[in-house]
């Protein structure tokens, strides 16, 4: 009995002590996203920068604020007919901003907004982008690990035969060392492959930017099974959905509204001024309006800049619809070609160096080849599973691109 309460005790503490440190979590493809939602920098950073927009909407709308002054002090006596006394003197004045200025600069802070808003949908497909990238690498390099353990085993099972036919005389201890050597190969191909997943789980935080289990799974496969529409329909859902094509044109926008803030600055503002003084021996107030007149500056310098800035913002644009444009075409590319590759090795390149194999390991065990004819059909067969992995990763990496690029599902933009 008290052996058996032992063993129940030893059992849930290192169940415990499992969760507690982490061990294999299974991480799916929505999970990764979900977390980078809710970790991600960029996406914060692009948060406060739509906050800081919305604030700018604010303070366009504010009115300017009325000053007031007052001032006092003795009046003394230098003519018989003066009266001594206490001098005091209050004032008022109040900036008047025009209609068109005010629309203007309300008009300018709004259109910011809107381009925060793109901004903010640009960095979440950047941040969702750079996740499925890392996380179907990651599978590439668990799957790039089995098959080094398969090859790995392939090559052991070889060497104990090797060995039995060495024991009873059938084989010479140079076939041994032979396979020896390509055991020590196999298992250096497992390391590098371990690796490899190390580097790439690695790659993987760093585009969640969450705190994920120390020994983390990611659990799904390379989904190839996706067709894309030709590349002109590519193109125009590209140039209608891209949050960055959406942000470079809002900012031309936000650049003429700009532009329009400075001509309206060139108006004066008149100001609304009232003062009342009162002296030991009178009273008065008076009224006014103050007025500044554009003689010395006349805003030109302020003028040209948002003209500059405006022709940036074009060129800007201009820039960016190219980059997309060649971004998308090498995607759809690298998607053609993938294909190409991933169809050949399903249709006839697999099978024959499976088929391969099989036939020198069937000519190896009755007689009729060496362990090198063996080794050789097994290297192909490693190489042509290699080669069928990297295709269906570079398939699924263009069509990440392509979808990233297409941003159709992104959600709705403002």
């Amino acid at each position: 009995m008290f052996i058996r309460l032992l063993l129940i005790f030893v059992i849930s503490t290192a169940a415990r002590y499992s969760v507690a440190h982490g061990a294999d979590d299974p991480l799916t493809l929505e999970r990764a996203l979900e977390l980078a939602d809710q970790y991600s920098p960029q996406l914060r950073f692009a948060t406060a920068v739509s906050e800081g927009a919305e604030a700018a909407i604010v303070t366009a709308r504010a009115y300017p604020n009325p000053e007031f002054a007052t001032m006092a002090g003795p009046q003394y006596r230098r003519m018989p007919t003066a009266e001594p006394g206490l001098l005091q003197h209050y004032s008022v004045s109040q900036p008047i901003e025009l209609p068109s200025l005010r629309r203007a600069r309300i008009s300018a802070a709004e259109q910011g907004r809107k381009s925060s808003e793109y901004g903010q949908l640009e960095a979440r497909l950047g941040v969702r982008t750079s996740v499925k990238q890392a996380f179907y690498l990651v599978l590439r390099r668990k799957s790039e690990i089995g098959l080094a353990r398969e090859n790995l085993r392939l090559v052991e099972d070889l060497r104990r035969r090797i060995q039995v036919q060495v024991n009873v005389g059938e084989a010479a201890r140079l076939e041994l060392t032979r396979a020896d050597a390509e055991v020590a190969t196999a298992q250096t191909f497992v390391n590098s492959a371990q690796l490899r997943f190390l580097n790439a789980v690695a790659s993987l935080r760093t585009a969640v930017s969450a705190p994920l289990p120390a020994n983390v799974d990611p659990r799904g496969a390379l989904d190839i099974s996706q067709h894309l529409p030709p590349l002109e329909v590519l193109q125009k859902e590209m140039m209608a959905h891209h949050p960055g094509l959406s942000l470079a044109r809002s900012e031309i926008e936000r650049a003429q509204r700009r532009l329009g803030t400075e001509i309206a600055l060139r108006k004066p503002q008149p100001s609304i001024y009232a003062e009342w003084e009162r002296q030991p021996d009178l009273g008065f107030y008076r009224f006014g309006v103050t007025l500044p007149i554009p003689v010395w500056n006349k805003r030109e310098g302020p003028i040209s800049e948002a003209v500059a800035a405006l022709n940036q913002a074009r060129a800007f644009a201009e820039m960016r619809r190219i980059e997309l444009t060649a971004a998308l075409e090498r995607a759809y590319g690298q998607y053609e070609v993938a294909g190409q590759q991933v169809a050949s090795f399903e249709k006839g390149v697999l099978k024959e160096a499976e088929a391969a194999l099989q036939a020198a390991e069937a000519a190896f065990k009755f007689g009729e080849r060496g362990i090198i004819e063996v080794l050789d059909a097994q290297r192909v067969l490693r190489t042509v599973r290699s080669d069928f992995l990297t295709a269906q990763f570079d398939l699924q990496a263009a069509l990440i691109d392509v979808e990233g690029l297409r941003a159709a599902n992104l959600g709705k933009q403002p």
